[in-house]
């Protein structure tokens, strides 16, 4: 498992943005992105948010959220649930210049928030082929009726 923790935060670091995906009312689907906070992934994800927004409103009512990354040609699907925290030794461990552009009154902007998804499954599709050699594998497995070998692709429980 500790080979797929390390290909998930490769994935993970390797990204800007994660699309976080939450459960509004009537049930529709809102997915927004976020920056990644640099940290080492042990099963949660930390993200900063203003509360309170329409996202905050939606993780109260439903916490499951799914959250995606993508690094090029590789990809995470992270399903978990989510609470949204205010704790202040949290907020200086993340807080980055970035995040100070997203509030009015910086840090101490009282709507500061961090969104802490704790991790049931992830799914990883990490592609480590070159382009040429994916459009390779992919035509001799039409010609051989065979599944392509462009990388791996697994579930991690938590």
């Amino acid at each position: 498992m500790q080979n797929d923790l390390d290909v998930i935060l490769d994935i993970m670091k390797g990204a800007r943005f994660a699309t976080v995906t939450t459960r509004g009312a009537g049930g529709h689907l809102f997915s927004r992105p976020l920056a990644v906070l640099d940290h080492d992934f042990d099963g949660t994800v930390w993200f900063f948010t203003p509360d309170p927004s329409p996202k905050t409103q939606e993780i109260a009512a439903d916490p499951h959220v799914n959250v995606a990354y993508a690094d090029g040609p590789s990809h995470v699907s992270l399903s978990g649930t989510a609470t949204i925290t205010r704790d202040p030794a949290l907020i200086d461990r993340f807080w980055n210049p970035w995040a100070e552009s997203w509030f009015e009154d910086g840090r101490d902007d009282p709507a500061v928030a961090l969104l802490e998804v704790m991790a049931e499954t992830v799914e990883f599709w990490h592609l480590d082929k070159p382009a040429v050699l994916r459009a390779v594998e992919v035509a001799k497995a039409l010609v051989t009726d065979s599944v392509p070998d462009v990388g791996e692709s697994r579930t991690v429980e938590f």
